[in-house]
């Protein structure tokens, strides 16, 4: 799905410059001692033991077909803060662009990763090489795995919101009331997104290493459009 989103242009030039792109994922290998088994050996043996609000973290951040998806859910928490907050109009404007570029960046430095890299998901390597049964607790998505969309867009969306709405904001996200899912409350921003990457180690979509330098490349990626200078 969408193999050439990647070459689209970023909106703020950094984005796209190789201080902002993930690093070479881990080499591939059957080895039952290598860092790449390791890594998918971890989804499956999370996968045996979830308890249930794991499991309602890993819907709860799906956001899959059907739904708002991922940028309207990051969306929707800044609007959720806007209201909150009875921000003015000024505040509310600059704070959808600056989601709009880092949500706009994120998946275009993401999706280049993803078809670079073309690595594969945990239900095709789990299958092939630890249980021929397995199947994820959700549905694994048309793309490849490295890095983890969820993780980097959302790591960018923190760092915007952070700098909207302060450090050790407390806020509910009550974004998914519609589908029947409890409000979640989290003390930071940062914290929502660390959230959202596991979500998708619970889920059974990605392994450790792709929520970890998706966040890691979101955080860059938000970083930079959190500082642009609008008064210039």
């Amino acid at each position: 799905m969408l193999p050439y989103w990647g070459k689209n242009r970023v909106f703020y030039a950094e984005n796209g410059s190789v201080n902002c792109q993930p690093p070479a994922p881990l080499a591939f290998s059957t080895a039952t001692g290598s860092d790449y088994y390791s890594e998918f050996n971890t989804v499956y043996q999370t996968s045996k033991s979830l308890s249930e609000e794991q499991k309602n973290i890993a819907k709860f951040w799906a956001d899959g077909g059907g739904t708002f998806t991922p940028p309207g859910h990051l969306m929707n928490i800044a609007s959720i803060l806007l209201r909150k907050d009875n921000a003015s109009l000024e505040k509310a404007a600059e704070t959808y662009l600056r989601m709009g570029l880092c949500v706009a960046d994120a998946f275009i430095v993401c999706w280049k990763a993803k078809y670079i890299h073309n690595t594969e998901r945990p239900v095709t390597y789990i299958r092939e090489h630890i249980d021929a049964s397995w199947m994820p607790l959700i549905a694994t998505p048309p793309f490849p795995e490295y890095t983890s969309g969820h993780s980097t867009v959302s790591g960018a969306s923190a760092e915007v919101l952070t700098r909207m709405f302060g450090d050790n904001r407390s806020f509910t996200d009550d974004s998914n009331n519609w589908l029947g899912f409890a409000p979640r409350t989290f003390n930071t921003f940062r914290e929502a997104a660390q959230e959202a990457a596991m979500s998708r180690l619970y889920g059974g979509i990605h392994i450790p290493d792709g929520n970890i330098k998706g966040i890691e490349c979101g955080k860059r990626i938000g970083q930079n459009i959190a500082n642009i200078n609008l008064d210039k």
